[in-house]
């Protein structure tokens, strides 16, 4: 069985003694019960893990860390899920299954559309909220990086923005160019734009399509926004060939 694993919100050194933040201390001597001596793993988001021991004093917990293991479980390329805001529990759901799946970074979209639209203190108390999801998913699934959850932004702004290179696709049930299609030759970075329950209005899917987005087809059903992107996350990995 392997050991609980931890991420550390600062550099992290091999072959030392660390005292661990109160906030994980608490959640392996209080919530796992973990105990004096116990195995754990501490990662610290740049790469790569350490095995450690731990060790409790009271309230307090240290890590006594081994050698740096160069571990990872990246795709080869970055990818970049851009997702229009869902409603509810939804979006929670779609951050911690993009972890899982592999992405390199989630864009929350204000869709014309969304149900929820953000801003001033909400904004950046859900933010906070969508990276401490981030950080426990990748704590479970395995990732010694943690995935970046952008600030929500509109759409105009994340076109401007996106970097060279990048093949930016949108999902579109009546795209006259598939999924594969649109891969085949491409072999860099990736991000796939996913719209709110209501999709994307017609001054969006223009402003995609005139800033050069490809539109794809993908299957004969319609997806819930909810399920579109990481069905899209897991069609590209299959066909890329990844792990």
């Amino acid at each position: 069985m392997s050991s609980p694993r931890f991420h550390c919100p600062f550099p992290l050194t091999a072959n030392q003694r660390t005292e661990l933040p109160d906030a994980l201390a608490h959640h392996a001597v209080r919530v796992l019960r973990l105990r004096h001596g116990s195995a754990i793993t501490l990662f610290d988001g740049r790469g790569g893990c350490y095995l450690a021991t731990l060790e409790i004093e009271g309230r307090r917990a240290w890590a006594q860390t081994g050698d740096h293991l160069a571990a990872e479980a990246e795709l080869p390329v970055r990818t970049v899920l851009v997702q229009g805001i869902a409603s509810g529990d939804k979006m929670d759901w779609i951050v911690e299954k993009a972890v899982e799946m592999g992405v390199s970074q989630l864009v929350p979209i204000t869709a014309q559309r969304s149900v929820i639209q953000l801003s001033g203190e909400r904004r950046e108390k859900r933010l906070r909220h969508w990276q401490r999801i981030a950080v426990a998913a990748s704590e479970q699934c395995g990732r010694n990086r943690i995935m970046e959850v952008a600030p929500p932004q509109g759409l105009a702004e994340w076109l401007s923005e996106a970097g060279p290179g990048l093949l930016r696709l949108a999902c579109h049930p009546e795209a006259d160019t598939s999924l594969a299609t649109a891969l085949e030759a491409h072999h860099g970075p990736l991000a796939l734009t996913i719209g709110p329950e209501g999709g994307w209005s017609d001054e969006e899917l223009e402003m995609m399509q005139g800033q050069g987005l490809t539109t794809v087809r993908f299957g004969h059903r319609i997806l819930r926004t909810e399920t579109a992107g990481i069905a899209l996350m897991a069609a590209v990995a299959a066909l890329k060939g990844w792990n």
